[in-house]
């Protein structure tokens, strides 16, 4: 059993500004096959569009924002469940003056 809060491991910068990741359960519990992330947008900021041959789950925990998938978009607010296929272009953006919050949800590489 591994119990512990989820401010305690530190956000890594990701690779674009404004935004970073906080990967709360992954290889530091020695997670085999799935890691449980915490992205974070600052305002007016989005992570990279981009795709790749694995699937996302995200659960959005605070803030508002977008989620651009394959050329639509569709609005992001707590609560909110996102699933983003294998290969589909994606970008989840900040549209608020706060702090976006989602957990992300990808298998292990």
């Amino acid at each position: 059993m591994n119990v512990f809060d989820a401010k305690t491991v530190a956000a890594q910068k990701a690779e674009v500004p404004g935004v970073s990741l906080q990967w709360v359960l992954s290889k530091n519990v020695g997670a085999p096959n799935f890691s449980l992330r915490i992205v974070n947008v600052e305002p007016d900021s989005a992570t990279e569009r981009h795709q790749h041959d694995w699937e996302h789950e995200v659960y959005v925990l605070e803030g508002q924002g977008e989620v651009y998938i394959n050329g639509q978009t569709a609005s992001l607010a707590p609560e909110t469940c996102v699933y983003v296929a294998p290969n589909e272009l994606h970008q989840f953006s900040n549209i608020s003056n706060k702090l976006l919050r989602f957990i992300c949800v990808v298998p292990n590489r």
